[in-house]
């Protein structure tokens, strides 16, 4: 990370203000270790970007700020408590003021209350945390604000500090640990109330903003574009596999009967595999984009929208991007275990992504929950199964267009039901709506996707282009509506002679992709001489890595695609 830092044109406080360059640093990194990805985006955006957004105009905190701008120190963000998991608003960790010295004493109440997950693992890195605790003045409980808090120094933990590392994680070598303050003295200038209050002197402490919730989310605003910047850094990893994977697959190479020796990518198995994670991945990528677009051009009151969109969008992107490293990984055979082929690390990348800055589970159904409040929209136009065209990205956007709709009303009409039922909680409502919620939230997600790449293709700068990416259109849309034949079949939306003629019109499509493939996976300028897997250079039997043979003294040197190894 202090590599990268180093290299830079902008400082890092230039940085955690321009929404499109933290994306693309946390992108780029993210190809070739997960590890750092997970740093920088704790550092330039958890950390500084909330010094910067809730102590704006405070040169109290410049000191801070120069130690994180020089990477003296490493920035920690602390939210998540033991016993608390993703219930953020009732964390326990306290901060409680004395009026006579001004100051704060942070506390850990209880084994419950630690702080889980941190990098505060390895202890002898000078580090400076924000921590988010339950602000405390008199018996007066203010709720959950953020505190910055020196964690460490050159010399290890500060005073009053325990840390202890967690268990490895295979795939991950992250210092998470578990983190407990024992009556911790911080400055009065520690607590970053910004927008969501201030506290006199002698304790009082004036909001603007009465419900301690709210006051809460905005204290950790810079988690949403943190989300942003891991989808699209996983989505990122997903175009490296399969640029990896069919780039691999056009120079493996296997029996086929009554032949000579063909590619794998020849095979239809192979091209459904490959191809179609391939279509999945162009559609996230432009679902991705298109909530960076939304986050970077917000305002105030479009912010509920924006921010139920980033939380679908991580959802389903880093789902779909974890089939894809595993239908990559798999289609490579033997190569695809090798940590030197990428695509591994990948796997582990993504485990961590799909529970931080919010679980994914919870941040759809969260989202989900808020579409069904919504009034329902104008319904779609009817289908007709007569005109069915399983090849034709519009009438297959009609379908999600129309699944959605109808998913959106009968979640919404259960929801209400319940309610209406005696003796039933909110909690009872919602729970027995939540899974039709989940799935109405996937179905938004990829209605959205499909409409997203539908309109690439159409903005495409070459007839080539656009067709080809028309092609991975159909093949997405299809394969979603694939997922949910039976429930359009139920509907009566398609017939069965269209469900079973749904296998064979994707093997059509996979035929027709095959010759753009190179170009397609060469569309998302990812050069191997920054991947630097072996089995993605143009003839990867040459690759040191693979070779048992002596070199060839008279040629010097092999040349690898864009790599020239000596």
């Amino acid at each position: 990370m202090r590599f990268i830092h180093r290299h830079l044109k902008e400082s890092a406080l230039e940085i955690a203000q321009n929404p499109q360059r933290l994306f693309a640093l946390a992108e780029w990194p993210a190809l070739l270790d997960g590890t750092t990805l997970a740093l920088i985006g704790v550092h330039y955006n958890l950390v500084v970007g909330s010094i910067l957004q809730h102590g704006q105009g405070r040169d109290d905190l410049d000191d801070y700020l120069e130690e994180l701008e020089t990477m003296s120190s490493v920035g920690v963000f602390m939210v998540t408590e033991l016993g608390y998991g993703t219930n953020a608003a009732a964390l326990q960790t306290e901060a409680s003021y004395d009026p006579q010295t001004r100051e704060f004493v942070l506390n850990t109440p209880s084994a419950q209350a630690q702080k889980f997950m941190p990098y505060t693992g390895l202890t002898d890195i000078p580090k400076i945390a924000i921590v988010l605790a339950r602000l405390k003045v008199g018996d007066t409980d203010h709720g959950v604000l953020p505190f910055i808090v020196r964690i460490s120094d050159e010399n290890g933990l500060r005073p009053g500090i325990r840390a202890r590392k967690l268990p490895e994680k295979p795939g991950a070598v992250l210092d998470n640990g578990v983190t407990w303050f024992d009556h911790v003295r911080i400055p009065r200038r520690s607590l970053l109330s910004g927008k969501m209050g201030h506290l006199t002197d002698d304790g009082r402490f004036h909001s603007m903003i009465a419900d301690q919730r709210t006051r809460f989310l905005h204290s950790i605003d810079r988690v949403i574009p943190g989300r942003l910047c891991l989808t699209g850094a996983l989505v990122a990893c997903a175009r490296a596999s399969t640029y990896i994977a069919i780039r691999y697959s056009h120079q493996r190479l296997t029996y086929a009967p009554g032949s000579h020796p063909v590619p794998t990518i020849a095979y239809r198995n192979h091209q459904r595999s490959l191809f179609g994670a391939l279509a999945s991945t162009y559609a996230m990528t432009l679902l991705v984009n298109q909530a960076k677009q939304a986050y970077a051009q917000a305002d105030r009151h479009g912010a509920a929208a924006v921010n139920r969109l980033i939380s679908v969008t991580k959802a389903v992107a880093t789902w779909t991007a974890t089939e894809t490293f595993a239908e990559c990984q798999q289609r490579c055979g033997a190569q695809g275990m090798f940590a030197v082929n990428r695509i591994a690390a990948y796997i582990g990348t993504a485990q961590g992504v799909a529970t931080a800055e919010g679980d994914n589970t919870v941040l759809l159904s969260q989202a989900a929950g808020e579409l069904i409040t919504m009034p329902e929209t104008t319904p779609p136009e009817t289908i007709h199964p007569e005109d069915a065209r399983l090849d034709d990205p519009a009438f297959l956007l009609s379908l999600l267009t129309h699944s959605e709709h109808t998913l959106h009303a009968a979640a919404k009409r259960r929801f209400k039901e319940q309610l209406r039922q005696p003796s039933v909680t909110a909690f009872d409502a919602w729970n027995s709506t939540i899974n039709d919620a989940l799935d109405l939230g996937r179905s938004h997600g990829s209605r959205l996707a499909l409409s997203a790449l539908m309109a690439a293709a159409d903005k495409a700068a070459t007839a080539d282009a656009g067709h080809a990416l028309r092609l991975l259109a159909a093949l997405y849309g299809l394969q979603e509506v694939d997922k949910r034949s039976g429930w359009y079949l139920a509907h009566g939306v398609l017939r069965t002679e269209h469900i079973t003629r749904i296998s064979g019109t994707i093997d059509d499509l996979c035929a027709k992709i095959l010759p753009y493939s190179r170009m397609l996976v060469d569309g998302f300028n990812l050069p191997n001489n920054v991947l630097r897997a072996p089995i993605a250079a143009e003839n990867y039997l040459t690759r040191p890595e693979f070779t048992a043979s002596p070199p060839d003294e008279d040629r010097g040197e092999v040349e690898c695609g864009q790599i020239s190894v000596g």
